[in-house]
């Protein structure tokens, strides 16, 4: 599953299609939505995307942890349009034989997509807004 969507993410669905009675580990991230970013106090996201060239860059970025991961089963989904604080904008879950794969492959997954998956952020404030360019640690 490599899903770019505007419904709300489900945790439970994303960990369903990694599951597998072979691996010993699952691994979840799920991005939300906060209330701060830099000193500002946010309101809500918006995020925007080109669905079709997002799933296929997901899709490239589960190829590549599959790879690096021999055994690696890995899903994504990332949502699109108004999102409120506490929402999830983003969920990937990696199953392996082995934590340690798990963690690392879950973690290789999230900065290569926000490396390479066309989807942008704007965040919301009082006054103001602003459009988040490229992968940022505080992202």
């Amino acid at each position: 599953m490599f899903l770019i969507t505007n419904e709300p993410l489900s945790v439970t669905e994303v960990e369903a299609v990694v599951a597998d009675p072979g691996a010993g580990a699952l691994v979840t991230f799920t991005g939300v939505v906060r209330d701060n970013n830099l000193g500002k106090s946010v309101h809500y996201l918006e995020y925007e995307g080109h669905p079709p060239m997002a799933e296929k860059a997901m899709a490239q970025i589960g190829d590549e942890v599959t790879a690096r991961w021999p055994g690696a089963r890995v899903a994504m989904a990332h949502r699109l349009g108004r999102l409120d604080i506490g929402e999830a904008s983003v969920i990937i879950s990696v199953s392996t034989p082995h934590r340690a794969d798990a963690f690392a492959a879950c973690q290789y997954a999230i900065d290569r997509l926000k490396e390479i998956v066309p989807v942008w952020k704007k965040e919301v404030w009082e006054g103001g807004e602003y459009w988040i360019e490229g992968s940022t640690a505080a992202s």
